[in-house]
């Protein structure tokens, strides 16, 4: 079996319930407009993973600034840690 590793200096990603949106909205506080929405958790991320390349890609490509990540607590690295078998 395989073993992924999880990059500790990646952007943080909230995942939260919108009763307003009937769904699952993951974003990426560092990123401007780094957000997506899934009907679950792992849609969401999956979702917002795909954004977060596509924004890093265009920044990249027009030679915009390109923020570093932010430490995280480690409540959220571990949490981070179990969502990688979604």
């Amino acid at each position: 079996m395989a073993r992924r590793r999880v990059n500790r200096k990646d952007y943080h990603i909230n995942i939260f319930y919108s009763e307003a949106d009937g769904g699952y909205v993951a974003d990426i506080p560092d990123l401007q407009a780094g957000s997506a929405f899934g009907k679950t958790p792992a849609e969401a991320l999956k979702q917002v993973q795909l954004a977060k390349r596509l924004w890093l890609q265009s920044a990249k490509a027009e030679r915009k600034p390109i923020p570093k990540p932010r430490d995280r607590p480690a409540i959220y690295q571990t949490a981070s840690e179990l969502l990688v078998g979604f």
